[in-house]
């Protein structure tokens, strides 16, 4: 029987991780599990940093935002001996199994350990950048929605007093859930986003097209890993080639780039914002709190029933477990739908 659960958050910081851990927590209490939290994601699970946690612990983290466990991007799998010493911690602790709350690069590390080296281990997906295959929504997500949506707003004013074409970056690394949700939701007059192959005369022309018609001031909203090609397809905005801890490349820049190439072939002023951490932080909404609360309650009733190497998923409108190995059937992708449904606000 299941008694004793860890539970660690990997990666990067996002609103909703401390309403999982409460979740963990005070449902683990009902089956008679004890939690413990695990300081540092991975790494504090490499240096027996645990400490048990109890209702008391959990008082009040609801709407906070962040995790108070905190996080590191750590991958032990870069060396042996860091693996090793996370089996002799979960050995010395007597832990019946792992929960482990992260994205695509976290949930790959627990399942690593599931497959590899036989540890029990559930997933609970959270990222801002809603990347994680199998899942509809990620904790975190609507959040980071919410806070884009107010920013777009906010440009909206500066943009209409100055005439400005207004660029506002968002993140999401390799995929436009996060810039096209934003940039829907914020009215912007156009969206750049991984999944879509923009041409730069085409985004030049609705620009002036719209200027054209009375209206003298744009927002554009820019994934952080936007492309834009120029007339014979050649990608005149690319990726960076640096690596994070798991190997993932990491992007940025994309706005400044875009910026640049409308100033030479506008002749309007343009100014960029790239918002940046902001959209990590801050208190989560009311769907992220009820997604977390979910997602944690769930992943203790699995351990409880000895369920492993399973990602508790939302899908079809309902919270389900799906095997944790769904994470590398596919690459998440904005769907052309949306982006269809976005582009009818264009110009």
């Amino acid at each position: 029987m299941t008694k004793r659960l860890g539970i660690l958050t990997g990666g990067g910081d996002c609103p909703g991780l401390n309403a999982v851990i409460r979740a963990v927590v005070r449902r683990a209490e009902f089956y008679g599990i004890t939690i413990y939290g695990i300081d540092d994601g991975f790494k504090g699970l490499a240096e027996d940093r645990l400490r048990k946690l109890c209702q008391q612990d959990v008082s009040g983290l609801l709407p906070r935002g962040g995790t108070v466990l905190r996080s590191t991007r750590f991958n032990p799998f870069k060396e042996a001996k860091l693996v090793s010493r996370c089996l002799k911690t979960i050995s010395k602790h007597k832990l019946d199994g792992l929960i482990v709350v992260g994205g695509e690069g976290s949930l790959g590390i627990g399942l690593d350990l599931f497959e590899k080296q036989g540890v029990p281990v559930l997933g609970i997906p959270k990222t801002i950048d809603n990347d994680v295959f199998g899942t509809e929504y990620c904790v975190g997500f609507f959040t980071a929605v919410q806070t884009a949506t107010e920013a777009i707003d906010r440009l909206h004013t500066t943009a209409e007093s100055h005439n400005f074409v207004m660029i506002a970056e968002l993140m999401g690394r390799h995929c436009g859930y996060l810039a096209a949700y934003a940039g829907l939701a914020g009215g912007a007059d156009y969206i750049l986003v991984p999944e879509q192959a923009i041409c730069i005369d085409e985004l030049v022309r609705s620009l002036k097209e719209r200027h054209k018609s009375g209206k003298n001031f744009s927002i554009v909203a820019v994934a952080e890993d936007a492309r834009l090609y120029d007339a014979k397809g050649k990608a005149i905005v690319r990726t960076p080639t640096l690596q994070d801890e798991y190997g993932h490349i990491t992007t940025a820049g994309a706005g400044l780039k875009v910026r640049d190439l409308l100033v030479k072939k506008l002749g309007f002023e343009v100014r960029l914002t790239v918002l940046g951490h902001i959209q990590r932080g801050g208190s989560p909404v009311a769907m992220d709190r009820i997604l977390a609360t979910l997602y944690g309650c769930e992943a203790v009733r699995l351990a409880s029933e000895g369920q492993f190497g399973r990602l508790i998923a939302y899908d079809s409108g309902r919270v389900m477990d799906k095997n944790l190995n769904i994470i590398h059937q596919g690459v998440k992708r904005l769907s052309a739908d949306f982006f269809e449904v976005a582009a009818t606000f264009f110009g």
